[in-house]
C-alpha cells in the first residue's frame, strides 16, 4: 500500500495535507476512534486495541484504510473507510465507518475535507458511490452530512449480528 501526502491547495484553508495511514498510525487510529466514542458516550462499545488496528488495517490482508489530516504535521483528522460493493449498481464504492476531527481543528472543514479526499481516491479507482451510516442521537452528524451532499436512505435500516448473536449465526456456539 503505497503512502501519499499532499495539500489541500486551497489557500483560503489552513495548510492542511492528507496522507493513508502506515502501520506507526495505528495509535494515532485507535485515539482518535476512543475520542469518537466518547463523544458519542459509547466509550464502553470500543473495545478494539491498537494491535487490533494494526493487524486489521497493516497486515496481509489490510479490512481498511485511513485517511489522516495533519496540520503543520500533528494528526488532526481521520477518515477510516473501506471498499464496498453495490449489487445494484453493479458498481464499487467506499463505506465510511469512522470520520473524526479533534477539537483544535474544527471549524477548518476538515471533515468535509477528508470525505472529499476519500470520493477523489474512489472515483480514481473507478467507484460509483459513498455510503456511511450516523448513530441516530448525533443530529450535528446527520447535518453535516446532509450538506455535504448524503442523502437519508428511507429504504433501508441497518441491522447488525455481532458478540453472541454473531457467534450463534455462525455456528460457533
Amino acid at each position: 500500500m503505497t503512502n501519499p501526502s499532499y495539500s489541500s491547495g486551497a489557500a483560503d484553508r489552513a495548510p492542511v495535507s492528507f496522507r493513508l495511514a502506515v502501520r506507526n498510525d495505528a495509535p494515532v487510529i485507535h485515539e482518535m476512534v476512543a475520542k469518537l466514542a466518547r463523544y458519542l458516550g459509547e466509550s464502553n462499545k470500543h473495545t478494539a486495541s491498537i494491535a487490533d488496528y494494526e493487524q486489521s488495517g497493516f497486515g496481509d490482508n489490510p479490512r481498511f484504510e485511513c485517511l489522516i489530516a495533519e496540520l503543520a504535521g500533528e494528526p488532526v483528522g481521520m477518515c477510516l473507510y473501506f471498499d464496498s460493493f453495490s449489487t445494484w449498481l453493479g458498481k464499487p464504492g467506499l463505506y465510511v465507518q469512522d470520520l473524526f476531527v479533534s477539537e483544535k481543528a474544527r471549524g477548518l472543514k476538515l471533515g468535509k475535507q477528508l470525505l472529499q479526499e476519500v470520493a477523489k481516491r474512489g472515483a480514481q479507482k473507478g467507484y460509483a458511490y459513498i455510503r456511511l451510516s450516523v448513530d441516530v442521537q448525533n443530529e450535528n452528524a446527520q447535518g453535516f452530512y446532509e450538506a455535504c451532499g448524503f442523502q437519508w436512505s428511507n429504504s433501508e435500516r441497518l441491522y447488525v449480528a455481532k458478540g453472541d448473536a454473531f457467534q450463534v449465526l455462525s455456528g460457533a456456539v
